[in-house]
């Protein structure tokens, strides 16, 4: 019984441990792996997006960066706005938040962002914030240098329902091993 119950206890400290790292995977941006921007639908139905995006305090005093973003919902409505950058109008200095209102087509509750960088000082975003109509707002936080070239951020879409089902997934077979468990213990007394 004792090795039973040390088996199970290692089992849960697995468990745990896969759930933790699964789960600051998603917290972290990564560069897309598929994204493609023309992809993007052109729909007739249009809403208006408040995307402010802040730079951190580590990025450069002010940038001559090409800075995109694309984001979107998990049902394939998708929202793009090139050159969001104009140096002079001293968008994306340091310490600063830049807002800009974005139409495109109108989306359920938005789970994907991307920026997109180009250039030669390497600016670094602290976060999006996004607002959309009926939707509550999102917030990605950055605070890293996106790379240059590449499409660059969060997607909460895919990767927070496949964690769940997994999550989902153990926690069923934890709860049948606890069963086993406690049928055998039963039996042994």
């Amino acid at each position: 019984m004792a090795s039973i119950l040390r088996l199970f206890t290692l089992l849960c400290f697995v468990f745990s441990i896969f759930i933790s790292v699964s789960e600051s995977k998603l917290l972290e941006p990564h560069a897309a792996e598929s994204f493609n921007v023309s992809l993007i639908q052109n729909l007739r139905t249009s809403c208006s997006y408040t995307v402010i995006i802040s730079t951190s305090c580590s990025s450069s005093r002010y940038t001559r960066d090409q800075i995109s973003i694309a984001f979107g919902d998990g049902y394939g409505n998708q929202i793009y706005a090139p050159r969001l950058d104009d140096p002079s109008t001293k968008t994306f200095e340091q310490c600063s938040s830049d807002t800009f209102e974005i139409n495109g087509p109108c989306t359920y509750q938005l789970c994907y962002v991307y920026l997109y960088r180009s250039g030669p000082d390497g600016w670094i975003p602290a976060s999006v914030k996004i607002y959309s109509h009926g939707s509550k707002a999102v917030t990605f936080p950055y605070n890293t240098l996106v790379p240059e070239s590449i499409w660059y951020g969060f997607n909460y879409c895919n990767s927070a329902s496949d964690s769940s089902l997994l999550a989902v997934g153990l926690g069923r077979f934890m709860l049948v091993l606890l069963g086993f468990i406690v049928a055998g213990s039963t039996l042994l007394l």
